[in-house]
């Protein structure tokens, strides 16, 4: 995860990266629970469970890339073939491309585990001498 990001964003940057990750992923989240209450069939289903799985991903800021890119295709494919309203789609898988290409931000998951580690080393004892 390092080598796709050089460091997190803090500060303002890094808030926005966060409230990103919690919109998107509480919007999909909204709409998978109302599709999956209506009974669709069972491709359909597993497809929103990705979805899910996805937004829960982004919430948390956990393989962000991967939850991200996974989001904006399956958005993507809703898209292309399903009717009513593109827009959410569009923005959703906008933003999903967004979070692969600039990361999670400081508060994730990911900034926890992958994150610039400071090391503090234990100072030199003087007692030998040469």
């Amino acid at each position: 995860m390092r080598r796709l990001f050089s460091t997190f964003a803090v500060g303002w940057p890094g808030i926005g990266l966060l409230l990103m990750r919690l919109i998107v992923g509480s919007v999909l989240l909204l709409r998978i629970r109302t599709v999956l209450l209506t009974d669709p069939p069972k491709q359909t289903k597993l497809t929103f469970l990705f979805l899910a799985a996805s937004a829960l991903l982004l919430i948390v800021g956990l393989w962000t890339p991967l939850a991200g890119a996974l989001a904006a295709l399956i958005e993507t494919w809703r898209l292309l073939t399903m009717t009513g309203d593109p827009v959410v789609c569009i923005l959703a898988a906008t933003i999903g491309v967004a979070l692969a290409m600039l990361g999670p931000g400081r508060w994730s998951v990911d900034a926890r585990l992958f994150g610039w580690k400071r090391i503090e080393a234990p100072p030199r004892s003087s007692s030998h001498v040469p």
